[in-house]
């Protein structure tokens, strides 16, 4: 069996950003896009889908007028290579809503729910490329065996294009800056 018979051609091909945009939404749906390689992830959790959509309605709420929180779109990272990440939930800006692709420079705050399989792409790879890509904050949650999420927060030191650990929520996320937001993480 060839890898063809199993995956389409544009699967083993560097993809530009002109032949990316030329593709449906449904070509797009759960793939991201590294260094122009396709990356394909498996479907999510009913309990990793909820707690994005849990902790994105409350980013929501809280952003104010400025700033939308929404989940499963693309952040173009970089053109070339192409780099579109799809993070779980994304801060941009409220006046940028039509605007496409979203941009780094459009994003306020990326979080990744940590799923099996995405341990090391949440951990290490992500926090690099956002952090280089520029965006002010990073959230990497854990689903915990206890049930209760950990959310672990980063911000960005601008000059080294890294992030450094910030604080760490469990039961209760309460976060001041940069808009003050209070999810409960029990109700995962």
């Amino acid at each position: 069996m060839t890898a063809e018979m199993m995956a389409p051609a544009w699967m083993h091909e560097q993809i530009t950003a002109e032949e990316y945009e030329s593709w449906s939404e449904e070509q797009c749906a759960g793939i991201e896009i590294v260094d122009g390689m396709v990356v394909v992830s498996p479907s999510a959790s009913k309990r990793h889908n909820r707690l994005a959509r849990i902790l994105a309605n409350a980013l929501d709420a809280a952003s104010g007028p400025e700033w939308n929180a929404d989940t499963d779109f693309d952040v173009r990272l970089q053109d070339v290579p192409l780099t579109n990440r799809r993070p779980d939930v994304v801060v941009y800006r409220a006046d940028t809503i039509d605007i496409t692709p979203t941009r780094p420079e459009h994003v306020l705050l990326v979080a990744e729910v940590v799923s099996p399989g995405s341990e090391t792409t949440d951990r290490i790879v992500k926090v690099d490329q956002y952090a280089k890509a520029g965006i002010g904050f990073y959230w990497r949650i854990e689903q915990a065996a206890t049930g209760v999420p950990l959310v672990y927060t980063y911000v960005l030191d601008p000059a080294t294009k890294t992030y450094r650990d910030g604080d760490v929520f469990t039961g209760v996320l309460k976060a001041a800056a940069p808009f003050p937001v209070e999810i409960d993480l029990d109700q995962i």
